[in-house]
């Protein structure tokens, strides 16, 4: 019954929106085309304004360009750049038409590669994009908060993976990396107090288990807030998700090859390489790969992996085009240390990784302990132009992980423990541990159909998204550990540091005698998510726009496999509803928005409470609002914010003395803080990306033990982010380019409670630098990360020590 509901829905939805739509053509229309240059390449980032209106917009990549909401009448379009004459060309707008022109300007591709160059383009601003509110939307029409790391911002810092560009976002923190194993989304970052990872590849499923290479990377969006309105839960956190943007085929050859090399044996080597596979141009191929092997600061350690990530575009006709694409990953390599903690840590004789004494160089396993992952992800996508106001598109994810053998973590033990006595103090040794995976896999799948249209009520101009996804997820993983292989000292001599090896290791988890210490688990499950969504951003006047939206949800669990009974148990089903809302005034019109937002998002709880009563979903809902900025002929660009987000019903402990399992529903968390991210061009070849956030985040209503806390999984309440590079663009030193940022982060309590007491991983400063020369046919660049050798550590409920200095230089030929 509720799936013949929720299609007369969606069925209504569309027939009311197309009958809307004819009526409103009966007094607009639109203009649409194309910029070349003189040499017919897609002229990109040229400004098209309709002269005498506020109307106006930018190329983009393929050189394209569409303004609508036009009365019908005489109108001067014209064209500019920055140091040439601007071209102007008389238009007829008529009613229920989309006027199309083509505008050919008096300039080469270099030369405008030139012009962009060397212009005052903000170059690390991107002020519009297609995926974050699933349709073509600009940044101030968008009343919730995203960051958009730019493909020019990736190139100037010599970034060569997600981990480093998700620095330049405020309010993120990465709190673990990739631990390889199969069903992870790579590292584990954190986002208004709440963790999350890279698990969309743009706009759908696109997990990867190890250290996501940037190679095939275009640019990266962070939205902010509890986004699962328009993409469901799964993938997404209370903090948000993170969308990583591929790069496209385009139309003519070129592509470029690059080496890069440094410190802790690293070496990189790196090609992208575009085609046209026909005369016409409708076939594209682009082929994105590199190989990276990195040693470790440690004594021991290493990551080595490869990716080979192909993309084939075809152009059936000038309504329907393809789009195939595929991300082959495979890596071997050791873990991280991740080091945990025995309770209370008030036994441990210090409250802060820094007075702990953990030898920092000392990696405590041996360079055998080596875990292997792979990924093979490939989507598909098709577009239909259905109308000048209505578009279709399909897309498809398949995505299968893989992992296999040991991954080493560690334990501080109190010397009480150790030798037994009860007055000793301190801990000076490490317990060494494993968790491993055997032959793991995940699979992932999903289908999603989305409708976009464009069309008036009179004079309200709607843009609408209607969509239906299903998602499937089915784990098959086995872990294998245990907790104490043995126990060495922590620092100065370590007879037996080498023990800790696969021939040792193995032969630990076959003896017989350790059994009892040895723990097996499968977690082996399958779940299908069936969803339909439907948003609307209606212009209710040219300067204030609404926005609402709405997604049903009902998620089929079909339960954890059971080995003794070779039969899947627990199944259950779930319905949750997610709506959205969002207000954006412009008082000064495409250069300052005030926004406000409602987000909404939910996680799928199992089990029943102390009652007997099936667990509903756990929910949060943010309260936002704030301004936004595009100012100063684009130089300026900003975002500063205040956000609250409240989680309720969330499952926690039920003091019922003869069930010490009974649970309850009613906990809650506040998460509220402010965010703020400039992007500025103030002077000619300067950029500036900067961000700061502040998050007070703490439960509300839970067990006592925690209650009124910060989480240990919040990251730190302060942290920021800048870079600023300048590039000269004139004289004997044109080309040349430096680069200056960094991260803060203040103190972190990875364990706080009254039970286990306080741990803190200590406020730290990272600064990196560059310097670059990059012409039309050669880029030379070095790097140096962590200048001032810090020792800082990340994690959450663990203390990770991160990379200390290293320098790295690369060359890079474009053709």
């Amino acid at each position: 019954m509720t799936r013949k509901l929720l299609l007369l829905f969606l069925l209504s939805i569309i027939y009311l929106n197309c009958f809307a739509n004819g009526n409103d053509e009966l007094d607009r229309g639109a203009i649409a085309g194309s910029v070349m240059t003189s040499d017919k390449k897609p002229a990109e980032n040229v400004t098209i304004k309709i002269v005498g209106t506020n109307k106006y917009t930018l190329t983009d990549e393929n050189g394209k360009f569409s303004i609508h909401g036009l009365q019908p009448g005489n109108y001067i379009l014209e064209a500019s750049l920055i140091g040439y004459e601007p071209i102007t060309k008389r238009v007829k707008i008529d009613v229920k038409v989309t006027t199309k022109i083509d505008i050919q300007m008096t300039i080469s591709e270099k030369q405008l590669a030139d012009v962009m160059v060397s212009s005052t383009l903000n170059k690390f601003a991107k002020n519009a994009s297609d995926d974050v509110a699933k349709m073509p939307l600009k940044n101030l029409e968008n009343p919730q908060v995203y960051s958009i790391v730019t493909h020019q911002l990736i190139t100037d810092q010599m970034v060569y993976s997600l981990d480093d560009a998700i620095k330049n976002t405020p309010g993120i923190q990465t709190m673990w990396s990739a631990t390889g194993r199969g069903g992870d989304g790579g590292a584990y970052y954190n986002s208004r107090g709440f963790v999350l990872q890279s698990q969309l590849r743009d706009g759908i499923a696109g997990n990867v288990t190890n250290k996501i290479d940037a190679a095939d990377i275009e640019s990266v969006e962070v939205l902010k807030g509890p986004s699962a309105t328009l993409f469901g839960s799964t993938l997404t956190s209370y903090g948000g998700l993170i969308n990583r943007i591929t790069k496209k085929p385009y139309e003519n050859f070129g592509g470029e090859l690059s080496y890069a090399g440094g410190s802790y044996g690293f070496n990189r080597l790196s090609a992208d390489v575009n085609a046209p596979l026909d005369s016409a141009k409708k076939l594209l191929i682009r082929v994105n790969t590199a190989y990276q092997y990195n040693g470790s600061f440690q004594d021991n350690g290493f990551n080595k992996s490869v990716i080979f990530a192909p993309t084939i575009s075809y152009k059936a006709n000038d309504r329907l085009d393809f789009l195939f694409n595929a991300e082959l990953y495979n890596g071997e390599g050791t873990g991280s240390p991740f080091i945990f903690f025995y309770y209370p840590v008030a036994m441990l004789g210090a409250d802060r990784a820094d007075k702990l004494g953990v030898d920092y160089k000392r990696s405590y396993f041996s360079n055998d302990l080596v875990q292997t992952s792979r990924n093979s992800n490939f989507f598909g996508q098709m577009r239909y132009k259905i109308s000048n106001n209505w578009t279709s598109q399909t897309n498809y994810s398949n995505t299968y992980s893989f992992s296999n053998g040991h991954f080493p973590y560690f334990f501080v033990v109190p010397n009480s423990v150790v030798t037994g006595n009860p007055n000793a103090t301190g801990a000076d040794y490490l317990s060494r541990g494993d968790q491993s995976t055997a032959n793991s896999e995940e699979t992932v799948s999903e289908i999603q159909q989305n409708f976009n249209g464009d069309f008036h009520i009179g004079d309200l101009r709607n843009r609408v998204v209607i969509g239906l996804d299903y998602f499937h997820q089915n784990s098959n993983q086995l872990f294998y550990s245990t907790d104490q292989f043995d126990i060495v000292k922590k620092n100065g001599s370590i007879p037996n540091y080498g023990n800790f090896n696969e021939i040792n290791l193995d032969a630990y988890y076959q003896d017989t005698a350790n059994k009892s210490a040895i723990s097996h688990y499968p977690y082996k499950f399958k779940t299908n998510t069936y969803s339909a969504y439907a948003s609307d951003v209606l212009n209710i006047t040219d300067n204030l726009l609404a926005l609402a939206a709405i997604r049903i949800d009902n998620f089929d669990n079909k339960g954890s496999f059971d080995e003794t009974t070779g039969q899947y148990v627990g199944s259950y089903k779930q319905t949750a509803f997610s709506p959205k809302f969002g207000l954006v005034y412009q008082p000064v019109k495409e250069q300052i928005a005030l926004f406000a937002n409602y987000q909404n998002g939910f996680t799928n709880k199992t089990g029943v409470d102390y009652q007997g009563k099936t667990f509903k979903p756990e929910q949060a809902n943010q309260i936002e609002g704030g301004i936004k900025l595009n100012t100063a002929n684009g130089k300026l660009s900003g975002t500063f914010t205040y956000y609250n987000i409240k989680v309720t019903d969330i499952v926690r402990a039920y003091n019922d003395p003869s069930n010490p399992n009974a649970q309850i529903q009613n906990g809650t968390q506040v998460s509220k803080g402010i965010e703020a991210e400039v992007i500025a061009n103030p002077l000619q070849g300067l950029n500036i990306d900067a961000g700061f956030s502040y998050n007070d985040s703490k439960y509300t209503h839970v067990d006592a033990d925690v209650d009124g806390r910060r989480p240990s999984t919040a990251m730190s309440p302060y942290s920021a982010n800048l870079w600023a590079s300048y590039k000269f663009s004139n004289g004997s030193l044109k080309g040349f380019g430096l680069g200056f940022g960094g991260n803060y982060a203040s103190d972190n309590k990875i364990v706080n409670s009254q039970s286990m007491g306080v741990f803190i991983l200590p406020a730290y400063t990272v600064l990196n630098a560059t310097a670059y020369y990059d012409c039309s046919k050669f880029r030379f660049g070095i790097k140096v990360d962590n200048l001032t050798n810090k020792e800082y550590w990340t994690g959450y409920t663990t203390m990770n020590p991160q990379q200390l200095r290293s320098v790295n230089a690369s060359v890079a030929f474009k053709f």
